[in-house]
C-alpha cells in the first residue's frame, strides 16, 4: 500500500511536536531547580551564530503547520515577528500547532499533491517554486527536524536532563490486536 503525504508528515509532526513540548516543562523544571532565569534557557544558543532555544521552538511549529498554512495560501515565508519569550506563550505556540494539525484530513494533504507553491524571503527577493509535496517533504520536513533537534540540543547542552527517549515522544507503536 502507498504511503500518503499526510501519512509520511503529520503523525511525525505530531509525535515530535509533542515531545518538543515536554522538553519546556522539563526545562522549565530545570531552571526552577538549577535557579536559572527562564530567560537564560529561552535566550540560550548552541553558539552565537545559530538563533536561540525560543526561535528553534516557534520554528518547529512554523515547518509544521506554518507549511499547511503556507501550502494553502500558495506561499510560505519566513515569519519576520520576534517569537515567544516565556515558556507559557511557547507552550501555546506548540498547543496551538498541535491542535491545529489534528484538524488537518488526508483527503486535504492528498489535495495538496501536484500545486504550484513557492518559498518566498521578500527581504532577499528570493522567490523558489515547488510542488507542495516537495515543498513539504524536501524544504520544511527537513527544517522541521533541524529546528526540533536544535531545540534538544540547545537544552542537553546547558544540563537539561534528557536523552534520547524524552527527543522520540510517544512512538507509534503496535499494540495487541
Amino acid at each position: 500500500m502507498p504511503i500518503s503525504l499526510y501519512d509520511a508528515l503529520v503523525p511525525s509532526w505530531l509525535q515530535i511536536i509533542g515531545s518538543t513540548r515536554a522538553l519546556l516543562d522539563k526545562a522549565e523544571a530545570f531552571g526552577a531547580e538549577k535557579g536559572c532565569t527562564s530567560d537564560e534557557i529561552i535566550a540560550a544558543r548552541i553558539t552565537d551564530d545559530m538563533l536561540p532555544f525560543n526561535h528553534q521552538v516557534r520554528w518547529v511549529a512554523s515547518h509544521s503547520i506554518g507549511a499547511i498554512d503556507g501550502v494553502r495560501a500558495g506561499v510560505f515565508f519566513p515569519d519576520p515577528d520576534q517569537p515567544p519569550a516565556d515558556y507559557a506563550s511557547l507552550k501555546a505556540l506548540l498547543d496551538t500547532a498541535i491542535t491545529r494539525l489534528k484538524e488537518v484530513t488526508a483527503e486535504e494533504m492528498e489535495g495538496f499533491i501536484g500545486r504550484d507553491m513557492r518559498f518566498d524571503i521578500p527581504s532577499m527577493d528570493l522567490s523558489i517554486p515547488f510542488t507542495a509535496e516537495n515543498f513539504l517533504l524536501s524544504f520544511s520536513q527537513p527544517n522541521f527536524y533541524f529546528h526540533a533537534t536544535t531545540a534538544y540540543d540547545i537544552m542537553r547542552s546547558r544540563g537539561v536532563v534528557i536523552g534520547k527517549r524524552d527527543f522520540l515522544g510517544a512512538m507509534r507503536i503496535k499494540t495487541a490486536a
